[in-house]
């Protein structure tokens, strides 16, 4: 059996879960190149994270990863670009809550198809939770801001 081959270039759809994990790794190791870092990927990420694809802990753990990850293609995180906290981990939480309802023994890629095709896959989503002047805001850019309009489903 011969190894499937990957190329840098892993965006939806996927056709492996190796895919999808060369994407997390990517983002790991910083070898993602800077285009292919788009919402889709964030999803992408969290999910193999989330999903237990690595040792990593995605609360713990994501906050570091993008920074270091935004840094190392020339970015920066700063009050107004790069590393957001409220919406990474408000991202997690809506990852983690899509993947427990997708069906037993679904294979990661499949999962991962549907999410970045979901309604999570327009960054607007996050607007229905918070108003604009909040979500936006340096405070919740350096930390977590609970929803100022509805909460997070649980």
């Amino acid at each position: 059996m011969t190894a499937e081959p990957l190329t840098l270039t892993m965006q939806p759809p996927f056709a492996s879960d190796a895919q999808v994990q060369a994407l997390g790794r990517g983002l790991v190791e910083r070898t993602l190149p800077r285009p292919e870092w788009t919402h889709s990927a964030h999803l992408t990420a969290a999910a193999w994270i989330i999903a237990g694809q690595s040792a990593l802990d995605p609360e713990r753990d994501m906050p570091g990863i993008i920074r270091a990850y935004n840094v190392s293609v020339g970015g920066e995180n700063t009050d107004t670009a790069g590393y957001h906290h409220t919406i990474t981990l408000a991202s997690l939480a809506m990852v983690r809550r899509f993947l427990a309802e997708r069906p037993a023994g679904e294979p990661l890629h499949q999962s991962v198809n549907a999410l970045v095709t979901s309604a999570l896959a327009n960054k607007d989503w996050l607007l229905g939770y918070w108003s604009k002047p909040v979500l936006f805001s340096v405070e919740a850019r350096r930390g977590w801001i609970e929803p100022d309009l509805k909460p997070l489903p649980a």
